[in-house]
């Protein structure tokens, strides 16, 4: 069965934006942006939330137009993001663009037998809220956490109103770029 990953950036305390959604706050060097392109080749399937979603859909579809960009990870990733499935969950959106699929009307069911379906691991990008609710169900498998040297105090946490306890492992630990620390965990079954 294929495993949802959690991927998300987050501030030293706790948050995955900054006050009003400011994002431009994590620090991405070629380390940290090897990780991420080598991480991309292990999941054939993206995953978001609405409000990343949002996000996602306005930028990548043109990151790489103009051809004199200096931005390697705009150049990598835009037209792997074009060419990857698109599932996003919502409870409010009946349709996506960019061949996006819409899932969220019952979304145990629809997200487990996403994972029951052949290939490699689902990547799911930021959204608090989205990781929240697939964690309560018990479908996020594998989380990722890039902790940045930055205090945002305020701002969406890593993962808002959880009830219960989520006991992880720890599987592997890393530094990108002198800057930032992954912290890589899998669910304990």
């Amino acid at each position: 069965m294929r495993k949802i990953v959690y991927w998300v950036h987050v501030s030293i305390d706790g948050h995955v934006a900054g006050p009003g959604g400011a994002f431009d706050w994590p620090t991405v060097g070629p380390e940290l942006f090897g990780y991420s392109n080598a991480m991309n080749e292990q999941v054939d399937t993206l995953l978001y939330g609405r409000v990343v979603w949002e996000g996602m859909a306005s930028y990548w579809p043109t990151a790489d137009a103009d051809p004199t960009t200096a931005d390697d990870h705009a150049r990598t990733f835009a037209p792997y993001w074009r060419r990857t499935p698109k599932v996003v969950m919502s409870r409010t959106l009946d349709k996506a663009d960019h061949g996006a699929r819409v899932i969220g009307k019952n979304l145990p069911e629809e997200v487990a037998e996403l994972k029951r379906q052949p290939g490699r691991d689902i990547l799911l990008t930021g959204g608090s809220e989205a990781a929240a609710s697939l964690t309560e169900l018990g479908l996020l498998d594998d989380v990722r956490v890039v902790v940045h040297p930055v205090v945002l105090g305020g701002g969406p946490r890593l993962l808002p109103g959880l009830k219960d306890r989520l006991n992880l492992t720890l599987v592997d630990s890393r530094t990108f770029d002198g800057a930032s620390v992954l912290l890589h965990y899998e669910r304990r079954h």
